[in-house]
């Protein structure tokens, strides 16, 4: 039976059970390690990309393109967009002690593009970027996280269309940074090749 001063986190066990910082604060250093994986494959990605394009005749060919004339720097601009994003939902969940909705979504978000991962590996029967480290540290990170805040009486409950959610948000903010760090970039070039014209 519970009293009418009861909290849901006291219903549910986690009475006065703190979140701790790697739970929340976490969620940006995972983040990280699991993006150095992914900036230094990126140096030699595009060398696949013709053998892909055999294989994978369906896929557009300007994506095809756009992987093949693969820019390092804007890759780790976008890379750099994307933390903003991540760490601000970070620092979000430490301030709400865990119970931020904003930094749940990403958490999930986090943990399904994991999958996305695995998947894109299964497809091309072979490495892509990001998949070491998304079973070593994505997935087991997202999962322990879920498992305190869901301890603590915090865990949002996590319904098909809230995962659909948390992952096409994570496809949103990246694609935007990738966006984002084209423009910087083209801007830039330009810039530079005037002052060389003058």
């Amino acid at each position: 039976m519970t009293t009418q001063g009861e909290t849901a986190a006291e219903r549910l066990g986690g009475a006065g059970e703190e979140v701790p910082a790697w739970v929340t604060l976490g969620l940006l250093g995972a983040w990280a390690l699991h993006d150095v994986e992914e900036l230094l494959a990126m140096r030699h990605w595009p060398a696949r990309v013709p053998e892909l394009r055999e294989r994978f005749p369906q896929v557009p060919d300007r994506l095809w393109r756009e992987m093949a004339e693969l820019d390092v720097r804007r890759f780790g601009l976008a890379v750099a967009g994307v933390g903003l994003v991540v760490g601000a939902a970070a620092v979000e969940g430490r301030r709400t002690g865990g119970r931020s909705a904003a930094y749940q979504y990403v958490l999930d978000g986090f943990g399904l593009h994991g999958l996305v991962h695995l998947a894109q590996s299964a497809l091309v029967r072979g490495y892509t970027p990001g998949v070491v480290t998304t079973p070593l540290l994505v997935l087991p990170f997202t999962l322990a996280a879920r498992t305190r805040l869901r301890r603590a009486g915090l865990l949002r409950p996590t319904r098909t269309g809230d995962a659909a959610l948390s992952l096409g948000l994570a496809g949103v903010v990246t694609a935007g940074a990738h966006v984002v760090a084209r423009r910087l970039t083209s801007a830039r070039g330009r810039g530079l090749r005037s002052g060389v014209r003058r």
